[in-house]
């Protein structure tokens, strides 16, 4: 009984945290499953997101502008990656790894110190109804900002644009024999990608009232973890089941969290746990037989291609 007094009073948490880094498992996703790219940098663009928000709310900026400057500021960030890898010819993960080291030192310049407080100033949170903006508030708010993300990635992604970046992820070769411009899709692929991690992170620091250098640590292998989670229940084998699935595996994921929290594992413990959900998952899913005749998710076929062009 304990356990589970423990756990429902944990429920309405996990949630809020599930809605937020459900940004993280998009931005996952959309390298992964879309351009089929080892992309690492979302762990540092989060935390670049954060502080660039979190320095623009302290320099007076309003809330919602500072958010959309920290995901431009992610934007770039993934940019870089790209660009790295096309120009430079490195492999995609080290050019990850190498742009998130960078970014560690960029934060630091951008804030002038490793974190920054933001109980001073005025949150997005702040607007919300009820004292200091009620977690029921915050939850409907995040739940909002979820649904809207989700319906404008399924709407890009079927625009001639959108299918250029899915065709890149199905072939490079093909796309580059029907006329797309790989180089510059990867780019706005990589670059959509970190700009959702670094509103993420945006969200995430103003939610809770301060950014940190470090608060990106490990959050690529808790979005990698949400999305397998996700595919496992809902599956991908369309579009829309391909975009929702990280947003339903975060929730579900962190409500795990919570359950594990409350069987009394200590919080050091959670790496450990996610590593073993995340094995759990991709056992379960290689036990899966294909479905036949089914288009992958995400990516796309040799017609969509000949149509993009």
């Amino acid at each position: 009984m304990t356990i589970l007094s423990t756990f429902l009073n944990l429920i309405p948490m996990g949630l809020m945290q599930g809605l937020i880094y459900a940004l993280i498992a998009v931005a996952v996703m959309i390298p992964f499953r879309i351009l089929n790219f080892a992309d690492m940098t979302g762990e540092g663009t989060l935390a670049f997101g954060a502080c660039v928000s979190a320095k623009c709310l302290i320099l007076g900026m309003e809330p919602v502008s500072a958010l959309l400057i920290g995901a431009m500021a992610g934007f770039a960030g993934g940019a870089l990656t790209a660009a790295i890898h096309e120009k430079v010819k490195i492999n995609s993960l080290l050019c990850g790894i190498l742009v998130l080291s960078m970014l560690y030192s960029v934060d630091i310049r951008v804030m002038g110190q490793p974190n920054i407080a933001l109980f001073s100033v005025t949150s997005l949170f702040d607007y919300l109804p009820g004292t200091e903006g009620g977690l029921p508030h915050r939850i409907g708010l995040l739940a909002a900002i979820d649904v809207l993300l989700v319906a404008a990635i399924i709407w890009f992604l079927g625009t001639q644009h959108g299918m250029a970046i899915r065709a890149i992820g199905s072939s490079p070769a093909m796309a580059r024999a029907q006329g797309i411009n790989v180089k510059v899709y990867t780019l706005v692929g990589l670059g959509l990608a970190n700009l959702i991690a670094a509103l993420g992170g945006g969200l995430l620091a103003q939610n809770q009232g301060f950014a940190d250098v470090n608060m990106g640590f490990g959050t690529l292998i808790n979005g990698l973890a949400s999305l397998l989670v996700g595919e496992a229940i809902i599956g991908h084998r369309t579009l829309l089941r391909q975009v929702v699935a990280p947003v339903i595996g975060s929730v579900v994921y962190f409500q795990l969290i919570s359950l594990v929290l409350a069987c009394g594992f200590q919080p050091s413990d959670l790496k450990m746990v996610t590593a073993m959900f995340v094995l759990i998952t991709l056992f379960a899913l290689a036990r899966r037989k294909p479905a036949r005749g089914k288009p992958i998710p995400g990516t796309a076929r040799a017609s969509e291609a000949k149509a993009i062009v």
